[in-house]
C-alpha cells in the first residue's frame, strides 16, 4: 500500500482506499503512541466519515507490521506520480552523509515497478555483488577446542578440567586463517534476514545464490555486540557499503530510531533531513564557482561573560562563499499557501536567518542575500513574490525562493534561476 505525505490509513471499509485491517491498523496505532515523544512518524486524528484514522507526516519510506502488511510513504511532489515520487526519494536518499544509498546506479532499476522495500534489498545484492567479485576476506580467527592431538597453545587450567580423566586429548588455543569473520557473520545474517522479507524472485534467487558463498560462514548470535567488534582499516575498505547496509536492516533504527514490538520493520526518514541534504547537495553540483558549506558551524550567536567561548551555535542549512560575496539559505520542507499568514512563512523562521544574517554580516562584512527556500507548490498562480528587508538601508535582504524536485530546478516563482547542469 502506498501513501503520500498527508494520506490517511483507516480501518473501516467506507472505499477501500488506503483500508487496513483493524488488527493492522492497532499495532500501526501503537507504535505511533510509543514514539509520538521522539518523532510524529502519523498523526493520530479523526476524520468523517472514516472516524479514528492515521494521517502521515513529513516522515517518508516504510513501515512493515508482523502479519505482513506493508505501508509505504513517499513524499508529495508537485505533478508528480507515485513512480516520480518513488524515483525522487531514492535520488533524495543518494545524498545523505554517511548512509549506504549513494553508490546506487538509478538507471539499473525499475523502481516504478518494485515495492521500496525490494528497491532497498536490491541496493543491498548490488553491494553484496560488488564484494563477492572482489573477493571475501578471511582472518586469524582464534579458536578453542579439545583435540586428539596437540596444536597451538595447551589450555593448562581448561586441560585439567575438562580431560583430568581423558589423558589423551588437548585442551587447545590455536589460530586460523579462515573467512568466518565478524564481517562475513554480518553479511550472511543480513542475507538469511532479507531472504525470509523478500517476495521478489529475483532478489531471492540471488540471495539464495550469495548464501552459497557464505555457507561456510556461522551466522552472528549477537547483533548488536558483533556491530561493536567491527574495525574499519584500509584492508577492509571494499566492506563499508555493505556493512552500512546491514547496519540498516539489522538494526533497523539507524536514520529514525524508534521503539516497540508492534512492527516487524521500519525504515523511516525525516522529509526536513532530506530536503536539505538533496538541496545542498544540487547547489554543489550546479554551482562549482560558489565555494558551498552544509551545516556551517562558523559562528555562535554569543559569548561566555567570562571567556570567548561561543555558545548557541549557529548552523545554517547552506553557506555559499564566493570572493567577498556570502549567501544564507535555509530549506524549509513546507508547502506554502496564498491563504495563511505571510503564506506560511513562519516568524520563528525569520527570526532565525535574521539571527544568521546579522551574525555573518557583522563578522564577515559580505552577507546581504539570504533566501528560503520551499518546495515548489502545486498551485502558484496566487502567490506573490515575497521578499523582505532587515534594515533600513536594505543591507540584509531575504528573498523566498522554490525547488522544483520535479525538473530539478530553483524558482523565484515563475522564473528558473538555477537550472541543472548538462
Amino acid at each position: 500500500m502506498i501513501l503520500k505525505e498527508y494520506e490517511f490509513l483507516q480501518c473501516k471499509s467506507e472505499g477501500k482506499e488506503h483500508y487496513v485491517k483493524p488488527e493492522t491498523f492497532s499495532a500501526i496505532e501503537k507504535f505511533v503512541l510509543d514514539n509520538e515523544k521522539t518523532a510524529q512518524y502519523l498523526k493520530l486524528t479523526t476524520k468523517k466519515p472514516y472516524g479514528k484514522v492515521l494521517q502521515a507526516q513529513n516522515y517518508v519510506g516504510l513501515i512493515q507490521t508482523k502479519d505482513g502488511t506493508t505501508i509505504e510513504i513517499l513524499p508529495k511532489i508537485s505533478h508528480g506520480d507515485d513512480k516520480e515520487s518513488k524515483n525522487i526519494l531514492i535520488k533524495m536518499l543518494k545524498t545523505l552523509k554517511d548512509s549506504p544509498f549513494k553508490n546506487f546506479n538509478l538507471a539499473h532499476l525499475q523502481s516504478s515497478e518494485m515495492p521500496l522495500l525490494e528497491i532497498f534489498i536490491t541496493m543491498f545484492l548490488e553491494e553484496v555483488a560488488k564484494l563477492i567479485q572482489k573477493g571475501i576476506k578471511s582472518d586469524y580467527i582464534t579458536k578453542e577446542e579439545n583435540l586428539n592431538f596437540l596444536k597451538g597453545k595447551l589450555k593448562v587450567g581448561e586441560q585439567i578440567k575438562q580431560n583430568y580423566i581423558h589423558k589423551e586429548r588437548f585442551y587447545v588455543e590455536y589460530q586460523e586463517f579462515l573467512s568466518d569473520r565478524i564481517e562475513n557473520r554480518l553479511i550472511k545474517t543480513t542475507l538469511q534476514y532479507l531472504y525470509k522479507k523478500s517476495k521478489l524472485s529475483s532478489n531471492q534467487q540471488r540471495i539464495r545464490e550469495f548464501l552459497f558463498v557464505f555457507d561456510e560462514i556461522t551466522p552472528c548470535m549477537d547483533i548488536k555486540n558483533d556491530f561493536l567488534h567491527v574495525k574499519p582499516n584500509r584492508q577492509m575498505k571494499d566492506y563499508e557499503q555493505v556493512l552500512l547496509w546491514c547496519k540498516t536492516f539489522l538494526l533497523e533504527n539507524s536514520f529514525s530510531p524508534y521503539k516497540g514490538n508492534d512492527i516487524a520493520f521500519a525504515l523511516l526518514f525525516d522529509m526536513n533531513l532530506l530536503f536539505e541534504s538533496y538541496v545542498g547537495h544540487w547547489l554543489k553540483k550546479n554551482c562549482k564557482e560558489w565555494d558551498i558549506s552544509l551545516q556551517d558551524k562558523k559562528h555562535h550567536l554569543a559569548y561566555g561573560e567570562q571567556c570567548q567561548k561561543g555558545k548557541f551555535q549557529l548552523k545554517p542549512d547552506i553557506v555559499m562563499r564566493k570572493e567577498q560575496e556570502i549567501v544564507i539559505a535555509d530549506t524549509k520542507w513546507k508547502v506554502l499557501d496564498e491563504g495563511k499568514t505571510h503564506q506560511g512563512v513562519s516568524q520563528s523562521d525569520m527570526y532565525q536567518l535574521f539571527a544568521y544574517g546579522k551574525k555573518y554580516h557583522c563578522t564577515d562584512l559580505a552577507c546581504e542575500k539570504m533566501y528560503l527556500i520551499y518546495p515548489k507548490p502545486m498551485e502558484e498562480k496566487n502567490l506573490e513574490e515575497k521578499g523582505y528587508c532587515f534594515d533600513n538601508e536594505q543591507k540584509l535582504k531575504l528573498h523566498v525562493i522554490f525547488f522544483d524536485l520535479l525538473h530539478a530546478e530553483l524558482f523565484q516563482l515563475h522564473n528558473p534561476i538555477a537550472t541543472p547542469r548538462s
